[in-house]
């Protein structure tokens, strides 16, 4: 096993053993392999340095109280790959490609796999990439699929559960009315960069993007999904510049086992008011709680209209830390898996 601190692993790239690839070319997908070499060979024409013709994924693996490996809902992450790539018009791997290669990146890099016990994991980051050379603006006919992996711990850096405070971002948008927000591309993460890096400036671990038509809605926070509770009531946003987040579809599974209602619906600005827990939710944290959200006119500015407060800054919600708790004990073997959302290595 790797000599590494499991217990300071942040979120961030660590060389592990292996790469595991594969390319598109005439119609056919080579034969996925291991390699040694972590860089792309391929055109500087390629379509993915000039027109973004990309799309990724992201999932963990984890070793679990009784020593099993498992990887956490590996075919949502094959379909929702499927999904962006289909609207760039790129090949894309099949859901059993797909999982055979994620597997194979947890097996060559074993070593970097976290123990039990350090509230760390595996993550996978699955990359799908146009490497035919072009000039003219179209979709990209051949493509390399990648697997990648890395040990990693929470994606901030803060303990778990620890709560952050958030800005709203009313001068800039992370998407395009009927654009592609909720497709998984390279070119939207891009688009949200400096406004998410004011943000941090200003000392907001987060940043919450409202409507791109509007202004008036909620969408969701640079990095994942909203998800608030309100009384018995697990509330989501309802929009077509939504990632749909495969964490956000666990947690309301999860929070309809406990006998929470729960509503995936319009959300207007105002509604933060009347939220007793609100978080943001993605596979590299499950959860992260907000306890406050300014609203500023433009985050340049310095004046705060309005601050939405939720519960303790020093806790997570009672009810957001359950829904956690639950998640986390399936994906390390503490609780039955009662869904089968676990793949075995």
């Amino acid at each position: 096993m790797a000599e590494l601190n499991w217990d300071d692993l942040a979120f961030r790239y660590r060389k592990a053993n292996v790469i595991i690839v594969s390319y598109y070319k005439d119609g056919q997908w080579s034969a996925p392999v291991a390699t040694k070499d972590f860089d792309f060979h391929f055109s500087a024409f390629a379509g993915v340095f000039h027109y973004a013709n990309a799309c990724f994924e992201g999932l963990k693996a984890f070793r679990g109280v009784d020593g099993k490996v498992r990887l956490f809902r590996p075919d949502e992450n094959a379909k929702r790959l499927q999904r962006s790539a289909a609207h760039l018009d790129m090949a894309a791997p099949s859901e059993e490609m797909f999982l055979n290669m994620c597997l194979m990146c947890v097996k060559e890099n074993l070593d970097f796999l976290p123990p039990y016990g350090h509230n760390a994991s595996m993550y996978l980051r699955p990359v799908l990439v146009g490497c035919n050379p072009q000039l003219g603006i179209a979709s990209s006919t051949e493509v390399a699929f990648a697997v990648l992996g890395a040990p990693v711990g929470t994606y901030s850096g803060a303990a778990g559960l620890t709560p952050g405070t958030a800005v709203l971002s009313r001068n800039y948008d992370r998407a395009a009315p009927h654009g592609t927000g909720s497709y998984k591309i390279a070119a939207n993460y891009a688009t949200s960069l400096h406004p998410y890096n004011l943000a941090h400036k200003l000392g907001y671990r987060e940043l919450l993007f409202l409507d791109p038509a509007t202004h008036t809605k909620i969408d969701e926070f640079g990095s994942s999904n909203f998800l608030a509770i309100k009384g018995n009531t697990y509330v989501t946003p309802l929009s077509d510049s939504v990632l749909p987040s495969i964490t956000n579809k666990t947690l309301q599974a999860v929070a309809a086992d406990f006998g929470y209602k729960v509503e995936k619906r319009v959300v207007p600005v105002e509604e933060l008011a009347e939220f007793e827990e609100v978080n943001a939710c993605g596979t590299a944290v499950v959860i992260t709680p907000i306890c406050s959200v300014d609203d500023k006119e433009t985050l340049e500015g310095n004046t705060i209209t309005k601050t939405y407060r939720f519960g303790s800054p020093e806790h997570c919600g009672p009810v957001s830390e359950k829904f956690y708790k639950r998640i986390r004990g399936i994906q390390d073997g503490l609780e039955e898996d009662t869904h089968n959302w676990c793949v075995f290595l």
